[in-house]
C-alpha cells in the first residue's frame, strides 16, 4: 500500500528511476567533514577519493561528501537534510553533545516521532529522529 499522496507511475509506464542512490553535500574541508561523519556520527567510510569525494554507509543508504572548491559548483550549505534514525533521541543527543554537536530546532509529531536538528561543520542541516513504537516504521 502506497502512502497517501505518493506518486506512482501511470498505468502502462515505468519510472526511469530505480530509487535513491545517494545524497551528497558540498563541503569546504574534506578531512574535517570526514572526521565529523565518521567519528562523531559513527558512519562507516566506504570510499574516499582524496580531497574530492568521500562516501559513507548510512545504514543501507549512501551519504557522500563532494569538494566545493571547483568554480561554479557547490559553495554553500543547504539543499538537503540527511535524517538518521535513533532508538532513543535523548541518549543520542547526549552522546552527540559530548562530541560538540549543538542542537537547534527540536519538535514532536504526537503519536509519530520526535526529532532534533543540527548542522555539520559546513552548516548543512542534519536530523536525528526517534519514531514512536506504534508509528508503524
Amino acid at each position: 500500500m502506497e502512502p497517501e499522496g505518493a506518486a506512482t507511475p501511470a498505468a502502462g509506464t515505468s519510472s526511469p528511476t530505480r530509487g535513491l542512490d545517494h545524497v551528497y553535500y558540498w563541503v569546504t574541508d574534506m578531512d574535517r567533514s570526514v572526521r565529523f561523519y565518521r567519528d562523531v556520527l559513527g558512519l562507516a567510510l566506504v570510499r574516499r577519493d582524496g580531497d574530492e569525494w568521500a562516501e559513507f554507509d548510512a545504514g543501507g543508504a549512501r551519504l557522500a561528501l563532494h569538494a566545493a572548491r571547483h568554480s561554479g559548483q557547490g559553495g554553500g550549505p543547504g539543499g538537503a537534510t540527511a535524517v538518521f534514525r535513533v532508538d532513543d533521541l535523548d541518549a543520542a543527543k547526549a552522546a552527540l553533545g559530548v562530541q560538540g554537536v549543538e542542537f537547534g530546532h527540536e519538535a514532536e509529531v504526537k503519536g509519530f516521532a520526535r526529532f532534533a536538528s543540527f548542522t555539520d561543520p559546513d552548516g548543512n542541516t542534519l536530523q536525528i529522529i526517534e519514531y514512536d513504537a506504534d508509528a508503524g516504521r
